[in-house]
């Protein structure tokens, strides 16, 4: 390949963070901007839960984000963007409006409120603490941020289902660099994106194998409206120097990278939606970014189970192993 392998964090001008509450399995993730990105963003899924995203639409004014919010906890979730604000306002991060400052944040989360008992759900605090925790900027997989209370395989409820978790991985060609950082909470199975290797997913009567989520959905011919529970959220990252136009369809081809690696996926029991943000200045082509960011978005969506540990009683791709 004409590209290696890097850290997400070799990106310059970003930080992640992560906060997170084990106990009641839910957590948050925040993508800070040190200058103001670009960003787009694509939603396929028929159930996001999502904040500001509006304002990535190229026919508004809106020129840039400081933050990308990634969340447990559904909709409850989005509170946890106050503390986001409240982090970079103290930095005076956000647009000016005469003596205030407000931050642009955008987000989305994922519905983890069954892997547990739901009771605690990211709030402002959480947020808050996860921008501390992007100070350190270490790359983290697994069981971290919103990848908590994430789970796979969820047609025949959670006995069935596998424990999944947060991914990360980035590419760098010349100049140029591309990385995804993604949460996979799909109804759906993992698949491996070179081999095609079923990686997690539901689970068999007998819970020592797995089963073809397609499959048994074809069988049932339609799902109750408790299987709403979904959402598979991320960002993609590059140092390319693109407009939000381009940033969207740089979204939109990412997205690609999760129907590689995901089946079934988008569906209506999904809240499907991938962020896209540059901050850069190296000259490519919106084709170019969207190509690599569909690569690195399948093999975070492929770490996400692998490097995923067993927790709360579920399995998780690393117990076939």
């Amino acid at each position: 390949m004409s590209w290696k392998t890097i850290s997400l964090h070799d990106i310059k001008d970003i930080r992640i963070g992560h906060a997170q509450d084990e106990q009641h399995a839910t957590g948050c993730t925040v993508i800070i901007s040190e200058k103001k990105a670009v960003c787009g963003v694509d939603v396929r899924g028929g159930g996001p839960a999502s904040r500001e995203n509006q304002l990535l639409n190229p026919l508004m004014s809106n020129d840039g984000v400081n933050a990308v919010l990634l969340s447990g906890g559904s909709a409850y979730g989005l509170d946890a963007a106050g503390g986001v604000m409240k982090y970079l306002e103290e930095r005076g991060r956000g647009v000016k409006v005469g003596n205030a400052v407000v931050p642009i944040v955008v987000g989305s989360c994922i519905f983890d409120l069954g892997c547990v008992d739901g009771s605690v759900r990211p709030d402002a605090a959480m947020g808050y603490a996860a921008c501390v925790d992007s100070e350190r900027n270490t790359e983290r997989c697994g069981n971290v941020g919103a990848g908590m209370g994430a789970t796979v395989g969820k047609m025949h409820g959670a006995d069935a289902s596998m424990k999944s978790g947060l991914g990360c991985y980035a590419v760098q060609t010349g100049g140029l660099k591309v990385g995804a950082i993604v949460v996979v909470n799909a109804i759906g199975d993992v698949y491996e994106m070179d081999s095609g290797k079923q990686l997690a997913g539901l689970l068999n009567k007998k819970r020592d194998g797995m089963i073809s989520s397609e499959e048994e959905l074809v069988k049932l011919l339609q799902l109750a409206s408790m299987f709403s529970l979904n959402t598979t959220i991320g960002a993609v990252i590059t140092n390319a120097n693109l407009d939000k136009a381009e940033m969207n369809k740089v979204a939109a081809m990412a997205s690609n990278g999760i129907a590689r690696t995901i089946r079934p996926v988008n569906t209506s029991m999904d809240g499907d939606s991938i962020y896209a943000l540059c901050t850069g200045k190296v000259k490519s082509s919106a084709d170019v970014v969207g190509t690599l960011a569909a690569h690195v978005m399948a093999k975070a969506v492929n770490r996400a189970v692998l490097e995923t540990a067993e927790i709360y009683g579920y399995k998780s791709a690393q117990s076939f192993l």
